[in-house]
């Protein structure tokens, strides 16, 4: 009886499962984003015996999280598992809490929005920051919705459709007890359809503003190589002159992009992640001999850029250091360099801020070696292949059309940030480029260059993407309302695009050779050429970040420590479940 019971325990949580995977890009069944943690929260019954429900719950997560993102495996197996382990975790401990908001006739509606909301945000708290698969994010297509980001974030959105699910829920509870045409049920729907009213009204009035405030700004060029990581690794792992002859045909094919985007008049080209293999430092390449790679590479870009156009470049940066009088690479970056139509390399440059734990850093290191040595014989690398994490918030400048660079007697035509790869999905790191300190916006678009290399398989010359490329792409949406500015994607194996300050995903192009549909640019390299908007608006969130997150996080921490607390002080007062039933066993007896 049992195992039959566990097993029916087991059914709405596996519908809510199937749903919260269907939902989110590539498949993008959106619209069943409303309806998908209803499963959820009936079964998180006070019927239902808690250890059953935590049991079952993190079954079922851990099985959601394992299968939703198997394309982290391949590159660090250790962290696969250590972060389905713990976001696994969430959904038990959300489970439990909302048994005991039924218990306390807390309204559903609010109780489903805030927790998880909260438990969203307390997944990025591990290795670093994970924020993928939020309720959200399957809302990327849903323009009207989405623009109440820019004051909530990303979170509001999931509030919206937490709150829709938690009123079905509680509506569904209400009709099983024939309940269901109670006045504080109409009152519940009325202030949930206020809600979504309020989100679709601000959404059209945002919409319907923005040609007042956006403008036409720079002509752009961003290219896409499709390199999966693999063939990188593999040269770096051989003899010397095959990584450089791999290096070099990467050089060259991106070059010739490049040139093609040149032809069509771009004044900003941009070049994918790490895609130039080699560290360009003016301080590291001082050391090197004439002839070496990285000159001849630095030397190609310059004159590439020479009255010409902005390049921005991914590559490698570092720091020299001394070792018994000798200079030694002592820091080792992932940059972006820009060389500008003047033939100089621009001196700043921008180190990648949040490294992402086993994929570019492997922890501890410093900290505690022992440990360290450890985990290197999980690293499928079989070398140290550690970066260090860059510190400045750097804002580039570009002069305007005609001009080669910006002087101090000339205010630039345009400023702009990079953000690399993984940095796109964490909200906090992009807001703090947007602001200067007197919190005026001080950036006018943003640049995302990527490697999503890592995420591919590929056999003979073919290229498989995985899920992570088009979900990547929908979760830039967000930080393109959030701030109101423009994105632009140059990403390894794609997608390539311009997302616009409304947080639209452009289809086409003035010229190029990727497909028009923006999600259908997976797997294949390309360019193109297009204009991007400018947003003279500065949001809310740009100002004060994450708060609605914080605040149900705050809220979901709070309720996990007062029920633990009441489970404590029950048990020292009528004893554990297993002692209530002995002493229950022994009053029959007398």
């Amino acid at each position: 009886m049992k195992v039959k019971n566990i097993f029916l325990l087991c059914l709405p949580f596996i519908a809510s499962a199937l749903m919260l995977t269907v939902i989110q890009s590539p498949i993008s069944i959106s619209a069943l984003a409303w309806i998908s943690l209803v499963p959820f929260i009936l079964a998180s019954s006070p019927t239902a015996k808690p250890k059953h429900l935590f049991l079952v719950a993190y079954l079922t997560s851990l099985g959601y999280w394992l299968a939703n993102i198997y394309w982290i495996a391949p590159i660090t197996l250790l962290g696969w598992a250590a972060l389905c382990l713990y976001t696994a975790l969430l959904w038990p401990i959300l489970a439990l809490c909302l048994r005991y908001c039924r218990i306390k006739k807390i309204p559903l509606f609010l109780a489903a929005a805030v927790l998880f909301v909260g438990a969203e945000r307390l997944q990025g708290l591990f290795l670093g920051g994970f924020f993928w698969r939020h309720l959200s994010h399957s809302q990327y297509a849903n323009i009207t919705i989405i623009q109440i980001a820019d004051i909530f974030g990303a979170a509001g959105v999931s509030f919206l459709v937490a709150m829709v699910n938690g009123l079905l829920a509680e509506l569904f509870i209400a009709a099983q007890q024939k309940n269901l045409f109670k006045v504080k049920n109409f009152l519940k729907t009325a202030v949930v359809c206020a809600a979504l009213l309020a989100a679709v009204f601000y959404g059209r009035w945002r919409i319907n503003e923005s040609d007042r405030f956006v403008t036409q700004g720079p002509l752009v060029a961003s290219l896409q190589s499709n390199v999966p990581q693999r063939i990188k690794t593999e040269a770096l792992r051989g003899e010397t002159e095959v990584a450089e002859q791999t290096s070099q045909e990467l050089f060259d094919e991106l070059m010739q992009k490049s040139k093609a985007g040149l032809s069509e008049g771009a004044e900003l080209i941009i070049w994918p992640e790490t895609m130039v293999q080699a560290t360009l430092n003016e301080g590291v390449l001082a050391y090197l001999e004439p002839l070496s790679q990285p000159i001849l590479f630095d030397k190609a870009l310059s004159q590439h850029a020479t009255n010409n156009a902005y390049l921005l470049i991914g590559a490698y940066g570092g720091t020299l250091g001394l070792k018994h009088g000798e200079p030694v690479l002592t820091e080792r970056y992932n940059s972006a360099f820009l060389y500008r139509p003047d033939g100089k390399k621009d001196p700043k440059q921008y180190s990648k801020i949040h490294l992402v734990l086993f994929g570019e850093v492997l922890p501890f290191r410093k900290s505690f070696p022992p440990l360290f040595n450890l985990l290197m014989k999980f690293n499928p690398y079989g070398y140290d292949h550690s970066l260090d994490a860059g510190t400045e918030y750097t804002v580039f400048e570009m002069a305007g059309p005609g001009k080669n660079s910006t002087s101090d007697s000339q205010a630039p035509a345009y400023k702009f940030s990079v953000i690399i790869c993984y940095e796109a999905t964490l909200p906090e790191i992009v807001r703090r480029f947007v602001l200067d300190r007197q919190g005026q916006k001080q950036i006018n678009f943003l640049i995302n260059i990527s490697n999503d290399g890592w995420f591919v398989r590929f056999k003979g010359d073919k290229v498989f993407p995985g899920t992570e490329l088009p979900q990547h792409a929908a979760i830039c949406v967000f930080r393109a309302v959030e701030n109101r500015l423009a994105v632009v994607r140059s990403v390894n194996t794609g997608i390539s695009c311009i997302i616009d300050t409304l947080g639209q995903l452009k289809n086409g192009y003035l010229a190029g050779n990727l497909p028009q549909n923006a999600m259908d640019r997976k797997g294949m390299s390309g360019w193109f050429v297009d204009k991007l908007p400018i947003d003279k608006r500065t949001t809310f969130f740009s100002k004060y970040g994450q708060w609605l997150d914080f605040c149900c996080a705050l809220c979901l921490v709070l309720l996990i420590i007062i029920t633990a607390w009441l489970r404590i002080i029950q048990n020292k007062k009528y004893g554990t479940s297993v002692q209530r039933r002995k002493n229950e066993k022994i009053w029959k007896k007398r």
